[in-house]
């Protein structure tokens, strides 16, 4: 009898030291809320989640689907403490009152955001006068628009345009609505797999301006810097996992935008997400020298009414080292 009431006492004293640790663990892992898009450029982030890297490095992530549109409010309010949007976006949120600073690139567009046209538009020129489907300003499309017409001479006045998200204008436009649609994938594909309906004009493979970046808070990053450095590692530790394991990868990326692992694939040979190495020669100069292009189109195209008083504010690459 005593040696059962030991063991049941001992059983007893195991469980409440696991659940202690458990407890402690649990105490532990730091919440970030963060803000995203079904981008496929993004898609680690959510493998990074699923496949639990962010747990096993101490983070509770609760990624948030925010429209780029609507993303700066979130972080203004303090509902998402970081965000993954484009370069210029995050020029713009600085701009604008709403700072945020970048601490790792996820990707570059290669051909995974592009403008597509009906079949008699042979060139920018023809664009002049004609309806374009691109989402608002302040989001990625609209500024790809306005930088690919930048880069031909026309500004958005030489256009009209009608507000649609990127699923949205690419689905109108199959649909026979427009001229034209911004658009990036996994949408763009939507063009890509109907002919019929037109053709794309040009892509981020003529006019590489697309790269996104995560960013958060100074606030929160100045408070949680082993976090940041945790939420940067678990990135390059998805790309390890998509290298390893790419069909398990795909599957679950694509099924958070409802896609097959094999169309997600498809997706993904858009684009290039990029690793520590490519982070650090990223943060060594190009980030910057894009900055400095993308702000005379921003005041152009009236997403910012002045400059960001400083460009080296708005990131810091002690993260990627």
């Amino acid at each position: 009898m005593a040696k059962t009431v030991f063991k049941i006492a001992s059983l007893v004293a195991a469980a409440a030291a696991l659940a202690c640790a458990a407890g402690t663990a649990a105490a532990q892992e730091t919440k970030i809320a963060l803000g995203m898009s079904g981008w496929t450029g993004f898609a680690p982030l959510t493998l990074a989640d699923k496949a639990g890297i962010f747990k096993k490095n101490g983070l509770d992530v609760e990624i948030k689907m925010i429209p780029q549109k609507d993303r700066h409010l979130a972080l203004a309010s303090g509902a998402i403490q970081c965000a993954a949007t484009t370069v210029e976006t995050h020029v713009a949120w600085n701009a604008n009152g709403v700072p945020i600073v970048q601490i790792f690139q996820m990707d570059k567009s290669y051909g995974a955001d592009g403008i597509a046209v009906r079949n008699d538009i042979k060139s920018f020129a023809d664009l002049k006068g004609k309806t374009i489907g691109v989402d608002a300003p302040g989001t990625a499309p609209f500024f790809g628009l306005a930088w690919m017409l930048s880069k031909n001479g026309m500004t958005l006045k030489d256009v009209k345009t009608v507000t649609l998200a990127p699923q949205a204008a690419a689905q109108a436009f199959v649909a026979g609505q427009n001229d034209a649609a911004m658009t990036y994938e996994p949408y763009l594909s939507t063009v890509r797999n109907a002919p019929q309906s037109g053709k794309i004009l040009a892509t981020t493979l003529d006019y590489p301006m697309v790269m996104d970046t995560v960013g958060c808070a100074p606030t929160w990053l100045k408070a949680n810097a082993k976090a940041a450095q945790a939420l940067t590692a678990s990135y390059f530790e998805a790309l390890e996992m998509i290298k390893a394991e790419p069909a398990k990868a795909n599957e679950i990326m694509g099924s958070a935008v409802k896609q097959t692992g094999e169309a997600f694939a498809n997706s993904s040979k858009y684009l290039r997400w990029q690793d520590k190495a490519a982070n650090q020669k990223f943060f060594s100069g190009e980030l910057e020298q894009f900055m400095k292009e993308s702000v005379p189109i921003l005041l152009e195209a009236g997403v910012i009414r002045k400059a960001p008083e400083d460009l080296k504010a708005t990131y810091d690459a002690s993260f990627i080292k």
